[in-house]
């Protein structure tokens, strides 16, 4: 066992006594030592109940015959760090959260490893650190929340988003700060990761496709007895894999992310995804060129219409039969590699073969999809040449080919300002640069301006374009991860007030209507502005991270 080498020995009596004081017996000590990567907090909803996760994930390794250990691991709440300078730090989060289990994993030898994440930065962070480690490794998340149900609107479901849309309906002067606050107070009623397919549940969905997470692990929701059990399971699980010498990277291979590609395209997931499984797959040693999310969401319809975009949540995919049913319907069409291997110590197909669709409008067949092309699109052009990514499955039809002039803002505070004083007109285009992984610095999410746009009702008529991203939970022509980004020289940079802005998501381009030699002209006098955050860990990651087209990992 590699915990061996903390144990073992008359020379490691020392490291014995150590952990005498903590109580552990000798037949303890003699078990193999299990990790439990733990993110539980009291400011994160999907994580202020993963304690009892980790409860029922040391039950199960002790029953097993391993020795379980916790461990904490930072995490951000995004929702509540969006539109102010908290944002900043949320996607660095997820490069200190990997290094933080490598420290723990690596100074206590520990022989496996099971992780208990459950939203946005957190999951994909664990997930790097798995690959990254290579020690047998089972993932177990905490669970979506359930929607919530609007007081007095019968059978109108609401979640988090609907809050955020709702401020810009009392802006517009549609809803008034009565309804705003029923809203409110009933959005999120449970505990668990936002109960749309925003970015914390499409990754929670992902790990259980790439094999990483047991069936369930990404629908089955928080506050259901299945999760704990599902819990015990995982701890169980590790000690097989121990047992079987199954490792993360025999699991992550190139075949298991072509399989997360598709049904990424299937749910429509949130443009996220785009940042963190090149990320994660390059710990993997797995190459994901952005080139490739077109070529899958060509050949893979868009089957399950959820929220922000579709009127379902993760519940409803849960009671329809899961992600396993949706890679089955994938596989029957041959659309998956069945012969993965899994956390279950059983391949994809093995795991899927009892799966079924038991409602056919929450998870559609390949005969009668929501849309002919999966829910993600990468757009090239002179404006993104290293390409910028959409979530089209959420855009209305009207807006799949748009132009207009450019409404150019310098942060996100510019912009939402703007839109929030009404200065946005039907047709314009919202620029908003700087907020790059660089520039940001962190790529900050923006669900604000976009919620405010669709909540007043323009959705249908105004696009955004940014080098920074788009929250999972956002719907409308929002046009994210501009590569190269302004910060870096990037063609946005040179983007002027006015300038025509031509979009064609169907066609995969978008266009600065602007000649070749007057973005040179503008470029030879330009000057990058200078650095927001001058000190501390994000002054250092924004002098060390990759584009967004490379997953925004840091390089070196």
């Amino acid at each position: 066992m590699r915990s061996g080498q903390v144990k073992d020995g008359i020379e490691r009596a020392p490291h014995r006594s150590l952990f005498k004081a903590m109580g552990y017996t000798d037949e303890e000590i003699r078990r193999p030592i299990i990790g439990i990567a733990n993110a539980a907090n009291d400011i994160i909803p999907g994580h202020v109940h993963l304690d009892k996760i980790v409860e029922a994930v040391k039950a199960g390794i002790y029953m097993a015959g391993g020795l379980p250990v916790t461990f904490g691991v930072i995490g951000v709440c995004d929702g509540i760090a969006m539109n102010h300078t908290g944002m900043h730090y949320s996607l660095g989060s997820r490069e200190l959260i990997a290094d933080t289990i490598e420290v723990m994993a690596t100074a206590h030898a520990f022989d496996g490893l099971v992780m208990v994440p459950n939203c946005d930065k957190i999951v994909p962070g664990m997930l790097m650190a798995a690959a990254r480690l290579d020690l047998p490794t089972v993932v177990i998340s905490g669970g979506p929340m359930l929607a919530g149900k609007h007081p007095e609107k019968p059978g109108q479901k609401v979640d988090l988003i609907s809050v955020f849309e709702a401020v810009g309906a009392v802006k517009r002067g549609t809803m008034d700060e009565r309804e705003l606050g029923l809203i409110e107070d009933a959005a999120c009623p449970t505990c668990g990761s936002c109960s749309g397919m925003f970015t914390a549940n499409s990754m929670n969905c992902l790990t259980e496709v790439i094999g990483m997470g047991l069936p369930g692990n990404g629908t089955v929701p928080a506050v259901m007895a299945e999760r704990q059990r599902m819990a015990k399971y995982a701890g169980m699980k590790v000690m097989e894999l121990l047992g079987a010498g199954i490792t993360p990277r025999s699991i992550m291979t190139e075949k298991a992310f072509e399989n997360a590609l598709a049904v990424d395209m299937a749910l429509g997931c949130s443009t996220n995804t785009v940042l963190h499984l090149p990320a994660i797959a390059g710990e993997a040693g797995v190459k994901i060129d952005l080139s490739m999310i077109n070529e899958v969401s060509a050949k893979t319809p868009h089957l399950c219409s959820l929220s922000p975009g579709g009127k379902d949540h993760i519940e409803d995919l849960n009671r329809a039969g899961g992600i396993s049913a949706v890679m089955k319907v994938l596989a029957d069409a041959g659309r998956i590699h069945g012969d993965c291997m899994t956390v279950t110590g059983k391949s994809v197909s093995e795991n899927i073969a009892a799966s079924r669709v038991l409602d056919a409008d929450v998870i559609r067949p390949l005969s009668n999809p929501y849309h002919e092309q999966g829910g993600l699109a990468v757009l090239f052009g002179n404006l993104a040449p290293e390409g910028c990514v959409v979530k089209q499955s959420a855009v209305r039809d009207e807006m799949m080919v748009h132009e207009g002039p450019a409404r150019v803002y310098n942060s996100e505070e510019a912009a939402s300002a703007a839109i929030m004083a009404g200065e946005i007109r039907k047709g314009d285009v919202v620029v908003i640069r700087y907020e790059g992984p660089k520039g940001g610095p962190g790529m900050r999410e923006m669900l604000t301006p976009t919620s405010t746009i669709a909540g007043m009702g323009l959705d249908g008529d105004v696009a955004l374009i940014t080098d920074g991203r788009f929250s999972g939970g956002t719907r409308g022509a929002a046009i994210g991860h501009v590569s190269p980004e302004a910060s870096s020289g990037g063609p946005i940079a040179f983007v002027e007030e006015g300038d025509i802005i031509s979009i064609n998501i169907r066609e995969k381009s978008i266009a600065l209507k602007v000649e070749d030699a007057v973005l040179e002209k503008r470029k030879a006098s330009w000057t990058p502005p200078a650095a927001k955050i001058t000190k501390g860990y994000m002054a250092r990651y924004s002098q060390r991270v990759s584009s967004a087209s490379r997953g925004a990992v840091l390089d070196g």
